[in-house]
């Protein structure tokens, strides 16, 4: 689910921005996404289940000790999305939980709850 909803969000927001939607479909698209999801020596998905068991985002930072490409950009996605009028859930959610202090599980079953998509 996160990995197909993410697909799309990406996808919108970067057609928005003047982007193929093929672009996405390929390596540096669906194939990033898809080592990042499911790569348990991703520093992006490591950070993610360090957040879960409730370091902070520096804490995370520096238990990783390497550039945290998700972290270091979920600020620009969000803003990006709010200029271009994107709906972007799973970006919206990540930071809250990251700026915010929403608590990671509500975090998902606000994402899980969501309403079905075509996606």
């Amino acid at each position: 689910m996160l990995a197909t909803r993410g697909l799309v969000e990406i996808t919108r927001l970067g057609v928005a921005m003047g982007g193929e939607s093929k672009t996405f479909y390929g390596l540096t698209g669906l194939g990033d996404l898809i080592v990042t999801c499911g790569s348990q020596h991703s520093r992006n998905r490591r950070a993610g289940h360090l957040i879960a068991k409730g370091y902070t985002v520096e804490q995370a930072k520096k238990e990783i000790g390497m550039t945290i490409e998700s972290m270091d950009n979920i600020d620009s996605a969000y803003q990006l999305a709010k200029k271009h009028n994107i709906e972007m859930p799973i970006v919206e959610t990540v930071y809250e939980v990251l700026y915010h202090g929403l608590n990671p599980k509500e975090a998902v079953n606000i994402l899980m709850t969501r309403e079905l998509k075509a996606e």
